[in-house]
């Protein structure tokens, strides 16, 4: 059986994209953080090359991993031409990519999932940030307006 869907969750601070590979049952997994467009929110409260988002997609890969070993597929690092040109504007972008055998549709959409709402989450603990960050999947422009109010509030 050849895994034929393609998923994706884009705005202008972050993206995920999950999409057939062309072994069956094997997916790729593209993320990445803008770290430009974070820098508000995140600059002067972090140290010297420990960037809350970039940690956090890190954070959230590792996440990934760990899903797809518990559902007895493997993951491997990706950094392959099928990941680039997905961020959607041309500021500094940090990302990551897996190659995940062995899944199915219904990991494709827990991982998207976990990693839309997890990645907010983390950096804002990392920040120590007093605001609730979303529980649930908002869509793309709702989240980006968030995370734009959350830039606007703690700007230094």
């Amino acid at each position: 059986m050849m895994y034929n869907s393609y998923m994706e969750y884009i705005n202008d601070f972050f993206y995920f994209v999950i999409k057939p590979h062309k072994d069956p049952n094997t997916i790729l997994y593209c993320s990445g953080v803008n770290v430009t467009k974070f820098s508000p929110l995140t600059a002067g409260r972090h140290g010297q090359g420990s960037n809350p988002a970039v940690r956090g997609l890190q954070l959230i890969r590792i996440g990934i991993m760990d899903m797809a070993l518990k559902t007895g597929g493997k993951a491997k690092r990706y950094n392959g031409k099928e990941c680039k040109g997905i961020a959607p504007t041309e500021d500094s972008w940090y990302s990551e990519g897996l190659i995940i055998e062995h899944v199915t549709e219904a990991f494709s959409e827990e991982a998207l999932r976990y990693s839309v709402i997890n990645l907010l989450k983390k950096i804002g603990n990392a920040l120590r940030l007093k605001d609730k960050m979303p529980d649930k999947i908002l869509s793309p422009q709702e989240l980006q307006r968030f995370i734009e109010e959350l830039c606007v509030k703690y700007n230094s």
